[in-house]
């Protein structure tokens, strides 16, 4: 490591090395879902220039997190994806997420990526609500599509082409918030130009039903 922040031998300290400077987390989170372009992991982190992009993920790489390689053809493109031993942070992340998301200073009307949309509803997901159901339902955000697989009240999510999806729900990230976590009807959202939803209507009108915030924290 090229510098200690801290004179401390507990691992929380050294894990705030590795991925305690500004934006280092979030580069990761968006990694979650597979190999992204440079391109791609600045779109999903808007406010992140790319001289500040290229240094985190340069340090991320030295730490063993990320690794750099290049699609076989005919994308032929160079790529950035979590190593094995980065893949172990998701649930370091999700519970991280999972505890802020208490907080009262919690602002769901700031910018919101796809990858975050996703591992929201893996992270949010109400087993009790799901029970012993099964389904699968796609997820459209522009032009990238994701899939959500519910088995066993656990919820598996994936970038991919949306293959055998009962549902598909189309909308930007920010377009499914209110749904899925502020109780409105999915009915009203498709009314509004908000959402659309292809394929079986009733297992979409279930699938918005599974998930919950946790309750907020009282703050004194």
């Amino acid at each position: 490591m090229e510098k200690r922040w801290y004179d401390d031998a507990c691992g929380a300290a050294l894990g705030m090395e590795f991925v305690g400077e500004r934006w280092a987390l979030l580069i990761m989170r968006e990694l979650l879902l597979g190999p992204r372009r440079f391109g791609e992991l600045r779109s999903g982190l808007p406010g992140l220039s790319a001289n500040v992009l290229t240094q985190r993920l340069a340090s991320l790489e030295r730490s063993g997190i990320v690794r750099r390689r290049r699609l076989p053809s005919p994308a032929n493109v160079q790529v950035y994806e979590l190593t094995p031993w980065g893949r172990e942070s998701e649930p370091v992340i999700l519970a991280l997420a999972r505890w802020a998301l208490r907080s009262p200073a919690h602002d769901p009307s700031l910018p919101f990526s796809p990858v975050s949309l996703l591992l929201s509803l893996r992270m949010l997901l109400v087993p009790g609500r799901a029970g012993d159901w099964q389904a699968a339902a796609g997820i459209r955000t522009g032009e990238e599509t994701f899939e959500a697989r519910l088995a066993q009240g656990e919820l598996k999510v994936a970038r991919g082409p949306m293959h055998g999806m009962e549902a598909v729900l189309a909308g930007t990230p920010s377009a499914f918030l209110p749904v899925i976590y502020g109780g409105m009807p999915l009915t009203a959202a498709e009314k509004a130009g908000m959402l659309r939803v292809e394929g079986n209507r009733a297992v979409a009108e279930r699938f918005v039903t599974l998930f919950a915030l946790p309750d907020k924290v009282a703050v004194e």
